[in-house]
């Protein structure tokens, strides 16, 4: 786990400033404290941070093959590095290091850019082969982890990270197009950022570049499926899951130094601290956030996990105060406009574990391998209503409606959620998507926006978005955009940028590539059968979690934003954003403000993300 950087000249001749280089890694330190590296060539120039977790004497990097006419730069983990060595040597190959890097030069060697096929693992990796004077960038296939490049001056640039484009001296030129989609969808979509020169590599692709330009390439993609025709026999099924999640965990606990697990007290983080457990031979540690607002707070579950399987757990807390501090940190680590607000408890969690371990383990994407989220209840829901009769979905809403307009603090959040299922239902996907993300609703958020900016409507984005999914029943479309926009837009980004902030690398079992496409090909009523969620989680590890847990109603990754923006502190921090924002309607704004505090209405997420956004606009 580390982070990358790197300066391709088109122009053979041209030198690299190498103290540019330095700078565009430098200010990447965070990513690999434990060192750096560089190589330069006339036209070329990689540079590397390293965070040491395998092979702690022997894995700097750039690392070189014999001849030195490979130099490669990696962030991340190939966690099958082990039985891709032992294929290498029968094909006569040896090796000098016990790391996973000189793996990927071995099988560069011998398969070419092929080898990305044969990898299990998280990557960005940039690797130049002085023969053919290419360079080969890549990134893995579900987008664990980032890479960002930029065509500027007659020059390739990339990073693991935006600011190290900026250090080069790229200009800042922010692109206020993306506004709306920010605003409903809490992320710069790839293989956008919200800079003008400044793209995303895709999950799942790479790079070719030489003197004469560069290709973008998919090597990887979700499978089609026979809708038809998917996996449906429960006991093959459960036998598989079980079988590939628990390889999943085992490859991915390899490491030289101490790791540990998150726990969260969800089924998910429990079911992989459960089978982490079995393999280990010694007490894993586990880390836990809690919040005073019981609403949020799943450490008592996380506590019974913990106790069953015999931890060593380690419990914080997360509080009001430090927020604009967090809020900085935030800002500072994924540089463009991120408004998912779990970033703030991934952040304190990692900060915790941190303290204690390099590398964790973490429950994330299981709900997107299981379709584990509410809102595939939600799609089923719609089916069935849809099938109901016309006077029967016409009276529901209003009656919902009329009950809401009489109550007030949680019950009225909840008949407002309930107001929106049924009245979305009746909609197509896409604009049921829309409903659901897009909260207050979507002419509250763009009378927020600037009127005069011109933006890119965001269901113009999503059915184009949409136009890529070959899956044609609403329940594999929803689990197409979880993979293919949720998880490397936002879910991963999250995880990267908080856990690396504070030099930790985590590691998703969930996201084992093996998992996935098999997954992908079960049948939606094995994944739900009747109304219950991670059926075959729960039918699996779930049957070794306490009974407590599996009963417990899901509370997600989430921050009491709602609340904190009712305190005097934070209104001052909210009255800032629309002193300091020529996009922000103030009228607007200050309603939205008012209603959340009142309780007339939940606009927490909103106006955190609008927060974060007036930081980057003015930073």
């Amino acid at each position: 786990m580390c982070g990358i950087t790197g300066i391709f000249h088109f122009n053979k001749e041209r030198i690299i400033d190498k103290q540019k280089l330095i700078a565009m890694t430098n200010i990447i330190r965070h990513r690999g404290p434990d060192g750096d590296g560089f190589h330069v060539g006339p036209n070329i120039g990689l540079g590397h941070r390293r965070l040491s977790i395998i092979d702690l004497s022997t894995g700097d990097q750039p690392m070189f093959n014999d001849d030195r006419s490979i130099a490669l730069v990696l962030n991340g983990e190939i966690y099958n590095y082990i039985e891709l060595k032992d294929d290498l040597r029968k094909l006569g190959y040896k090796f000098k290091t016990n790391s996973d890097t000189e793996v990927v030069i071995r099988s560069y060697e011998q398969w070419g850019v092929d080898c990305q096929n044969k990898f299990n693992g998280m990557w960005a990796f940039a690797l130049w082969d002085s023969n053919k004077q290419q360079l080969f960038i890549s990134r893995d296939r579900i987008g664990e982890k980032p890479l960002h490049y930029a065509i500027w001056d007659n020059t390739l640039l990339f990073g693991s990270e935006i600011k190290s484009l900026f250090e080069y001296g790229l200009p800042k030129e922010q692109q206020l197009e993306f506004l709306e989609i920010y605003a409903v969808l809490k992320c710069i979509p790839e293989p956008y950022s919200f800079f003008r020169y400044i793209k995303k590599l895709m999950p799942g692709h790479y790079i070719l570049a030489n003197v004469n330009g560069y290709t973008e390439y998919c090597y990887w993609d979700l499978p089609d499926i026979d809708e038809n025709n998917l996996l449906q026999n429960k006991k093959s099924i459960y036998d598989e899951f079980s079988s590939l999640l628990g390889d999943s965990v085992k490859i991915r606990m390899r490491s030289d130094v101490p790791f540990g697990a998150f726990l969260s007290g969800g089924l998910d983080s429990s079911s992989i601290v459960a089978l982490m457990s079995e393999i280990s031979s010694f007490p894993v540690s586990t880390f836990t956030i809690g919040y005073d607002e019981t609403e949020f707070d799943e450490s008592g579950l996380a506590s019974l996990v913990a106790r069953k399987f015999g931890t060593e757990h380690f419990v914080g807390k997360i509080q009001q105060a430090n927020f604009e501090e967090t809020l900085q940190k935030i800002v500072f680590h994924y540089d463009e406009p991120f408004g998912d607000s779990s970033a703030i408890p991934t952040g304190y969690v990692s900060k915790f574990a941190a303290e204690h371990v390099k590398m964790v383990l973490t429950g994330d994407g299981g709900d997107e391998v299981l379709s584990g989220y509410p809102s595939y209840q939600g799609v089923k829901f719609a089916q069935k209503y849809h099938n109901l009769p016309t006077f029967i979905q016409q009276i529901i809403p209003p009656i919902v409606d009329l009950f809401s307009t009489v109550t007030s603090g949680e019950i009225k959040y909840k008949l407002n959620r309930y107001h929106h299922l049924f009245n979305s239902s009746q909609k197509d996907f896409t604009y049921r998507l829309l409903d659901k993300r897009a909260k207050p609703d979507m002419s509250s958020i763009r009378l927020v926006i600037n009127p005069e900016i011109q933006t890119w409507k965001v269901e113009d984005y999503l059915h184009e978005f949409m136009q890529k999914c070959h899956y044609k029943d609403d329940f594999y479309k929803l689990m197409y955009l979880n993979f293919k926009f949720d998880l490397p837009n936002d879910y991963l980004v999250k995880v990267d940028r908080m856990s690396m902030a504070h030099s930790l690398e985590t590691r998703l079992p969930f996201l084992d590539y093996r998992l996935i496409e098999f997954m992908v090909r079960v049948n939606k009523d094995v994944k739900m059968q009747g109304w219950e969620r991670k059926s075959i989680l729960k039918n699996t590890i779930g049957k070794k979690l306490p009974l407590e847990l599996l009963k417990a109603p899901k509370k997600g990754f989430r921050v009491p934003v709602r609340d904190w923006f009712k305190s005097k502190e934070l209104q001052n921090s909210l009255v800032h954003v629309i002193s300091n924002c020529a996009f922000i309607n103030p009228v607007i704004f200050s309603q939205l403000v008012k209603d959340n505090r009142t309780g007339k209405a939940d606009h927490g997420n909103l106006l955190w993300s609008l927060i974060v956004l007036s930081k980057i606009f003015n930073g």
